[in-house]
């Protein structure tokens, strides 16, 4: 008898008397839990956002859509980055008063080449605020998910109210199940070894967060 008919068998041996049952999975999970953690106005959640991504160690940021570019401007040029990572349909607008070398988010490109990008710029699917996280799904304006993981210094804007959400329950109902997605809830760290918090690990080592307010103008192609 291989190992997998024994552990088969072991299985049907503990489920011999339990009784069918056909009742329809969403009946059976009781769902009667708290959707969100008290009641908040647009901006209470937006703020408790911020204050949660900022109690994670990113730097938080807020700015209306005019006022973005030249935000974005002032980040890049902060930290000094030469080269941008930039997903395929990141709004044209955004980078427009960057100076920095834009890096297009290619198929081929190789974990040394990524490795070598100051900084990448993205949108994001949404965030909640109760657990200060900010979720890509790869959408265009995201790019790969490996474009957020390799360089040490992402930029992920967030458009408030619309891409803001309470609470997880509520994120899920609005996230596409089958695509890659990647939950953020500040930098990348670690405190395995030792107890000693070290950042950048496994994603970049500073996460930058912009609120941005205000509709999105409509993009003109060049």
């Amino acid at each position: 008898m291989s190992s997998r008919d024994a552990i088969l068998g072991r299985v049907r041996r503990a489920l011999a008397d339990v009784r069918q049952d056909d009742t329809p999975y969403d009946e059976i999970i009781d769902r009667s839990y708290l959707r969100e953690h008290g009641h908040r106005s647009v901006e209470e959640t937006v703020d408790l956002l911020a204050e949660n991504l900022a109690d994670y160690r990113a730097l938080v940021h807020r700015c209306t859509e005019e006022e973005l570019p030249e935000v974005l401007m002032r980040l890049l040029a902060e930290r000094g980055s030469t080269s941008v990572l930039v997903p395929p349909q990141l709004p044209h607008s955004w980078l427009k008063a960057v100076d920095a070398t834009r890096v297009h988010d290619r198929a081929n490109s190789t974990p040394h080449e990524l490795d070598r990008v100051d900084s990448v710029v993205t949108g994001c699917a949404l965030a909640i605020a109760e657990t200060g996280t900010i979720v890509l799904d790869g959408s265009p304006d995201q790019g790969r998910r490996r474009i957020t993981l390799v360089p040490d210094h992402h930029i992920c804007v967030v458009r408030v109210p619309g891409q803001v959400v309470s609470s997880v329950p509520q994120g899920l109902e609005r996230l596409d199940p089958a695509r890659p997605m990647t939950w953020i809830s500040g930098p990348s760290a670690t405190s395995d070894i030792e107890l000693d918090r070290v950042e950048g690990v496994h994603g970049p080592r500073t996460l930058e967060v912009v609120l941005v307010s205000g509709q999105p103008r409509a993009e003109v192609v060049p």
